[in-house]
């Protein structure tokens, strides 16, 4: 049983393409240090073998630099934490491999963390912070879940896609547009400027609090197909309409279960959180009905939206006062569930 009650915590990120390491000390984050890969725009996608590689060039670097700006050395740390899952395995493989090595050089505990119960507890990183229970609909390129958010450990998935994330839809349909990767900030930029309302596409409604995009998906691409039969410069000409129509029709099936979530648990909190969470339009559009609803809603800095090992750390610091701690032994696990 541990008896520190402000420990000193190193965390560690690297779950896809951001190599991330972060020192808390009783709660506060003294240093967030991000080193992201750039190879990857040159292939339109995250390539997991390269990604595992400039892992492990960064890692060194990275946790070094993270000690130096929070003025601490790692014989001054308590703990180690680090993204145990979900993630590309290679890239999560580098970080753990790390974790592990110097926990045990340093014979002090290990803290293994879900990637995304991290997003959530983002929230917590600044002021102010929701009060619990509260609801966060977590949206990145890999998960769209609704989370019912009862304490800093205690959460429930009670909605989330069935097929692709909101996040993948933005890439994918940004990439037919012809956008250069990552296409979801591009999306986002064009929609600014053009028409949300010129196009409209067929959506899919699954479950009660589910998400299925893959239907949009299709919706879009025989659409562009039938358009660009009619005229070949059809994507060129109404390039920021359909940004604008595309990201309407993502954020619109977003809300409806957000909506349908917040009144179904009878709760006035809520917050976003991952990736997509530094979409302007999604910040917006959230703003705006919770100001509609009388909700009091929660959105985070845009750099602890996306992956960063500040919230890695929020979690590993209620886990270590809570004597989570893990085994040396354990493996990544990209699957891993909230």
């Amino acid at each position: 049983m541990s008896t520190i009650s402000k420990p000193i915590i190193l965390a560690i990120e690297s779950s896809c393409d951001d190599t991330s390491a972060a020192v808390i000390y009783n709660g506060k984050v003294l240093s967030n240090y991000i080193s992201s890969q750039a190879i990857h725009s040159a292939y339109g996608g995250v390539v997991p073998e390269l990604a595992s590689r400039d892992h492990q060039k960064a890692i060194v670097y990275v946790v070094e630099h993270a000690l130096e700006q929070a003025n601490v050395t790692k014989h001054d740390l308590n703990a180690i934490a680090v993204t145990r899952g979900p993630g590309l395995l290679g890239a999560l493989l580098v970080g753990v491999s790390f974790a592990k090595a110097l926990a045990q050089a340093l014979d002090i505990p290990l803290i293994d963390v879900n990637h995304m119960q991290a997003h959530v507890l983002a929230h917590f990183i600044e002021s102010p912070a929701p009060s619990f229970p509260f609801l966060c609909m977590t949206v990145s390129g890999g998960h769209t879940q609704l989370v019912l958010v009862r304490d800093y450990l205690k959460m429930e998935v009670i909605g989330q896609t069935i097929d692709d994330a909101a996040g993948e839809a933005f890439d994918k349909t940004a990439k037919l547009l012809g956008l250069p990767y990552p296409g979801g900030p591009m999306i986002d930029r064009l929609a600014s400027e053009g028409n949300s309302d010129r196009f409209s596409f067929a959506k899919t409604n699954v479950g009660a609090l589910d998400f299925s995009f893959s239907g949009l998906k299709t919706s879009i691409l025989y659409f562009l197909q039938k358009e660009l039969k009619k005229d070949e410069r059809f994507i060129e000409n109404n390039k920021a309409d359909l940004a604008a129509s595309i990201q309407k029709a993502i954020l619109d099936m977003l809300f409806e279960k957000l909506g349908k979530a917040m009144k179904q648990e009878s709760i006035t909190q809520v917050a976003i959180a991952g990736g997509v969470a530094a979409n302007k339009g999604l910040r917006k559009r959230l703003s705006e009905i919770s100001e509609k609803n009388d909700w009091q809603c929660y959105i985070p800095q845009f750099e602890h939206c996306t992956d960063n090992a500040a919230m890695i750390a929020m979690v590993a610091h209620h886990k270590f006062l809570n004597n989570e701690f893990t085994g040396l032994d354990i493996s990544p696990d990209p699957r891993m569930k909230l």
